[in-house]
């Protein structure tokens, strides 16, 4: 069924699940999968993402659609019984795809009784897919019920069950049973405090300022939203106009800045960029009121200080995922108000401006849900980065969920460390304001209509923004699927550079050139349909990195000698990166 994200069907035809997680990058994702936009993300925080194994009055318009197609169950039922007939007697050819981790033991196909329990465990689940065809649900209903179906199937996998994983069984025989003992303590651990998920790092690896976000700098600007970070340059001489790199407002702004060699900054300050990057102040409840026009207006504070310090009338600035969404906005506003020329080149990562998602968002969010989750926030003052971080985990509870549930609490192994998953557990908040102005933006779609929306009393066309624009995403993302990223470079007033990365949503910003696999795809022509696109695309061997830099590198003026100090211009540096706020 469409977005099913592990089932597999008798003989095969099954949709692609999630691949393994390799140990140097963040968990494979199906290209497949359905992908949440914006709106369900922050309404699901708000209101918890386990709401979805409820599938409410679709399950009863589920009930009586098949209660009228009786002949459809009955037949249903009977495959299913004959399936598992075939299972009890040896001679079923259910299997799981290649790809499905859940079941890499050998004993799921080599014992006798282990094959036939995931052989019906898979035939079951094939059923119920069947069951939701056949009920021929409006779209909404059909997507509240699959994606409950979903989540409740993946759930009740026997790999979940101490006593039925044969792995877990394995090492309680080799550990004395010291595995489950160990096991429940992790399980305590983790459910003691939210987000109430599985662990799934070990931060007592990792300190900010040491081993992720350590690129040399400063604070050099620092305003109750934001502090403004400079990067000491690596290189004898720098570009004229500098590069402002605005993050996620949801999360940390040390995604582009990881550990050394993996990090955004460090490679653009490498190839001879003058950088700097905003770092969000962590907000609760004091700061409520802070909206939409409160983040766009710190990034045009940002860009005063920058211009100040580096003499450029002009900078180039990235926003990334939700970052880029603000950064967008600013752009409008000052081609509005005759100031687009401070904009030297515009660049957006794994971000989508056109939020509309045929089924998924229409099914999970409506007028009354969305007031609701504002609600929420709105009482609370935020909205909890620790509620964001469990949706983010839901999304995938295959890879995100139940794999670390078997690791930690069956197996009662340590979570690894891994730096990407550090990053994604120090969460931040969402002021209440700007929660109701997402929601709302994405609710409404408002960017993809001139003047749809309003930002510092400016109304928003994203058709202004006329200077190059270089726009990148993920093939792989789960969060901004690349077929939405694609949508903006019809909204931009001037064609960009549409690049397409083989990696998910995190890994394809955390994208560091020297992985010999690493490849990217590119198009000079951009047609309407994304299928289109990709199908007349060339694929580039190496990280966009690099594509990235040069083309910044052709559009950021001359060279001048690399300034001896950092700071200037009435902002003197206060204090060493990685600065206060991102310790919050």
């Amino acid at each position: 069924m469409a977005g099913t994200r592990t089932r597999a069907q008798p003989g095969g035809g099954d949709e692609p699940p999630p691949g393994p997680a390799p140990s140097s990058e963040e968990p494979a994702l199906d290209p497949a999968a359905v992908a949440e936009p914006l709106d369900v993300l922050l309404t699901d925080a708000a209101l918890g993402p386990l709401r979805r194994l409820l599938p409410g009055r679709a399950g009863l318009k589920a009930a009586a659609k098949l209660a009228m197609r009786p002949d459809r169950v009955a037949a249903r039922s009977a495959g299913l019984a004959t399936e598992l007939g075939k299972v009890a007697v040896g001679r079923s050819d259910v299997a799981p795809d290649k790809r499905d981790r859940r079941f890499k033991d050998p004993a799921w196909t080599e014992n006798f009784a282990f094959r036939r329990l995931m052989q019906a465990y898979l035939a079951t689940g094939h059923t119920v897919d069947q069951l939701i065809d056949d009920a021929r649900l409006d779209w909404r209903s059909e997507r509240r019920m699959r994606l409950a179906a979903e989540n409740l199937v993946d759930a009740l996998a026997p790999t979940n069950a101490p006593l039925l994983n044969p792995t877990a069984l394995k090492a309680a025989v080799d550990t004395g049973g010291r595995n489950f003992a160990r096991g429940s303590r992790n399980f305590a651990r983790d459910m003691a405090h939210p987000p109430r998920v599985p662990a799934m790092v070990d931060r007592s690896a990792f300190t900010v300022g040491e081993n992720v976000a350590a690129s040399p700098g400063a604070v050099v600007l620092r305003t109750p939203v934001i502090e403004l970070l400079q990067y000491e340059p690596t290189t004898p001489r720098v570009r004229e106009q500098p590069l402002l790199v605005v993050p996620p407002m949801i999360n940390k702004y040390y995604v582009a800045d990881l550990a050394p060699g993996r990090s955004m900054i460090e490679h653009a300050v490498g190839q001879g960029q003058q950088v700097f990057a905003i770092s969000w102040r962590n907000p609760d409840r004091r700061h409520a009121d802070w909206d939409l026009d409160t983040y766009a207006g710190a990034v045009i504070e940002a860009l005063d200080a920058i211009e100040a310090i580096t003499g450029s009338d002009r900078s180039h600035a990235i926003g990334l995922c939700a970052g880029g969404i603000l950064l967008s906005t600013v752009v409008a506003v000052l081609a509005a108000r005759g100031a687009g020329q401070r904009i030297a080149g515009l660049s957006l990562g794994v971000c989508v401006l056109d939020q509309h998602q045929a089924g998924t968002a229409g099914a999970l969010i409506d007028e009354g849900t969305a007031k609701l989750a504002l609600a929420g926030s709105a009482r609370r003052g935020y909205l909890d980065g620790r509620s964001l971080a469990e949706v983010f985990a839901w999304l995938r509870p295959n890879d995100l969920i139940w794999n670390y549930w078997v690791s930690n609490y069956l197996l009662g192994q340590d979570p690894p460390a891994f730096d990407i998953l550090f990053w994604n557990a120090d969460t931040t908040n969402m002021p209440a304001g700007l929660h109701r102005d997402f929601v709302r933006l994405a609710l409404e779609n408002a960017l993809t209509v001139p003047g749809g929306a309003r930002v510092l009393d400016t109304p928003i066309d994203l058709s202004a923004i006329d200077m190059d624009t270089y726009v990148v995403a993920g093939i792989a993302d789960h969060i901004t699927p690349w077929t939405s990223c694609y949508r903006s470079v019809h909204l931009l007033g001037s064609p960009p550079r549409f690049v397409l990365s083989t990696s998910g949503h995190v890994a394809a910003m955390v994208n560091p050139p020297g992985n010999e696999k690493a490849t990217f795809r590119v198009n000079d022509t951009l047609p309407l349909d994304a299928d289109e696109w990709l199908a007349g695309a060339t694929t580039a061997k190496g990280s966009w990195w690099e594509d990235w830099t040069a083309w910044l590198g052709a559009r950021s003026g001359g060279e001048r000698d690399a300034p001896g100090e950092l700071g200037g211009a009435g902002h003197p540096p206060l204090e060493p990166a990685p600065g206060t706020y991102v310790t919050e």
